[in-house]
């Protein structure tokens, strides 16, 4: 009994702070130096809104953007690689050095790692398991992989990349020449390693795997009747090795038997030189003439690309990046304004992937069903109303959820992303009900006779009550979703954040705004038919008026009066 009095009292007087405000909002009260330079109350409210939904604009930049939110899912994915070239058992040793460093960090509790992947034997894939969160106090996800980075960062010849759902910079150069790509590629990392809050730079070029060409001095080889093929074959099984039999043991397995030149001698170029070919030609014996390698082929040390990629049938270098410290859309904003700005020559052209192209697409998608909604609800509210303009007044109140939406989200530390725009959307049928309700009971007092401000006046206090009660009905129910309460409460908390900040701005500045627009909708009106009752009448009396006749006593053709319209 005791809360319901507090409550009831707390309501009580929110009806008479209300009702003070609503009377100094409608007064005909001037503030300023003059007459000329002095503002009503109601100039001052409008001027109120107008800031508060331009200034919110100036709070976006400080929200953030993001595709999706991170969620700490306990389990991160890491990929290691040592320089190009590397032995598997150097790439081991290195990942277990790195292994231990991790180890170290709190709220770590297993790690499984892979060395030597698909992409070479120095690479190694690394997934580190986090202690469960709900069993042990352990720092956020976010905060052990920025540990990660730090500790592995003294490691030297070790690179490190977190992997994730979704990287925040993905761009790819598609051109024909793979060495302007090249360039063009290493151009832009560098332009986009001056971007705060990016990490795991690097590119899909990794570098080329040494290798040794063997360059034939053709017209050497024709005149000792050496040919490529033979070579070629003589190579082959001496450095790679070539099966060439089964050998069966003595347990009752087959045993492959593999012909190859020792260790040894495949440790330096210039050992190779030293094999020897068989010609088409004989020698004074007739045997079949030997002649070195090095005699009709040059060894050169060069290069080879890991892996060839293409993209729409050109060839493609990706370059991928993760954001650290910094909202990840910000970071890809950034990124995506560096492409604009570069200059490609002809047949080069960027193409942006990854979260950025998917938070462009879901931008625009959202931005479409935003106007949308605006429309139907416009639709909607003017056949009920049976006005054009009365729906203006309600309507104000959808911009002026905005500054709450954003207000909430930086208070939250919450960026703006796919789910704090859902709610956004989700406010439009929402924050209207207090402005129908304002305007509904207003209509009803006027028909009922009552005067413009008494009409305002009665509507206020009669609907603040159930305004408040749906209100606060609508922020505790989304209360659970704004703190993040369950399963996926992470992913959905910014929505949950977004509808209660715009619920309450929009509640608060509603109460206001929309009886000063309605008093201004409502003049404008009473004008426009005053205006249109006078068209009427002096056209009546015009057509009430003797007219000239002619000599015959017909009314004159110049001054004969139209036929009335219907």
């Amino acid at each position: 009994k005791k809360v319901m009095e507090r409550v009831e009292s707390v309501i009580e007087y929110a009806h008479r702070v209300y009702d003070r405000l609503l009377r100094w909002t409608l007064s005909d009260r001037r503030y300023g130096t003059s007459r000329r330079v002095s503002v009503s109350p109601r100039l001052i409210l409008v001027g109120v809104a107008l800031v508060s939904f331009f200034g919110s604009f100036l709070i976006l930049p400080m929200v953030g953007t993001e595709f999706v939110p991170e969620q700490d899912e306990g389990i991160m994915f890491m990929r290691m690689n040592t320089p190009i070239g590397s032995s598997l058992q150097y790439t081991d040793a290195k990942v277990r050095d790195a292994e231990a460093a991790i180890r170290e960090i709190e709220g770590v509790d297993s790690i499984v790692t892979t060395v030597g992947t698909d992409e070479g034997r120095n690479y190694a894939r690394v997934r580190i398991l986090l202690k469960d969160k709900a069993q042990f106090e352990r720092p956020s996800q976010k905060q052990i992989a920025e540990k990660v980075r730090e500790r592995l960062s003294r490691l030297a010849g070790l690179s490190l990349t977190l992997q994730g759902q979704n990287q925040p910079v993905v761009i790819s150069i598609l051109g024909p020449d793979p060495s302007k790509l090249t360039e063009l590629s290493q151009d832009l990392m560098a332009r986009l390693s001056k971007i705060p809050g990016i990490a795991d730079l690097e590119s899909s070029e990794r570098g080329a795997n040494p290798t040794i060409a063997v360059r034939i001095k053709s017209e050497v080889a024709s005149d000792l009747g050496i040919t490529t093929a033979a070579i070629g074959n003589a190579l082959r099984p001496l450095i790679a090795g070539d099966q060439i039999s089964t050998w069966l043991g003595p347990d009752g397995q087959d045993y492959d038997v593999i012909v190859q030149l020792p260790k040894v001698r495949r440790e330096i170029a210039s050992d190779l030189g030293d094999l020897y070919v068989t010609s088409t030609r004989a020698d004074a014996n007739g045997m079949p003439l030997l002649v070195p390698i090095r005699q009709v082929a040059d060894f050169v040390e060069t290069g080879s690309p890991q892996q060839i990629k293409r993209l729409n049938l050109q060839r493609r270098i990706t370059i991928y990046g993760n954001a650290q410290g910094r909202p990840s859309g910000d970071v890809g904003t950034d990124a995506e304004k560096i492409v604009k700005e570069m200059q490609l020559p002809a047949g080069y052209r960027f193409d942006v992937g990854g979260a950025q192209q998917e938070m462009n697409e879901t931008g625009a998608a959202a931005l479409a069903a935003l106007g949308l909604a605006v429309i139907f609800i416009y639709l909607v509210l003017a056949s009920q109303f049976g006005s054009f303009l009365q729906p203006i007044a309600i309507m104000v109140s959808l911009p002026l959820s905005l500054i709450g939406v954003l207000l909430a989200l930086l208070f939250t530390g919450t960026t703006l992303n796919i789910f704090s725009i859902i709610g956004f959307i989700m406010l439009m049928g929402l924050v209207t009900k207090n402005a129908i309700l304002l305007v509904d009971f207003s209509n009803q007092a006027l028909r009922a006779g009552r005067s413009l401000n008494e009409a305002i006046l009665e509507a206020g206090q009669v609907r603040l009550r159930p305004i408040l009660m749906t209100t606060l009905a609508m922020i505790f129910g989304m209360l659970p979703m704004a703190i993040g309460v369950g399963a996926g409460g992470e992913l959905l908390a910014p929505m949950g954040r977004a509808v209660i900040g715009g619920v309450i701005t929009s509640t608060l500045l509603t109460l206001l705004i929309v009886p000063v627009l309605y008093t201004y909708i409502y003049r404008f009106t009473a004008r426009l038919r005053a205006y249109w009752s006078r068209g009427q009448s002096h056209a009546v009396v015009a057509q009430s008026e003797p007219m000239p006749h002619d000599v015959e006593g017909e009314p004159s053709a110049l001054m004969r009066p139209n036929p009335p319209t219907v």
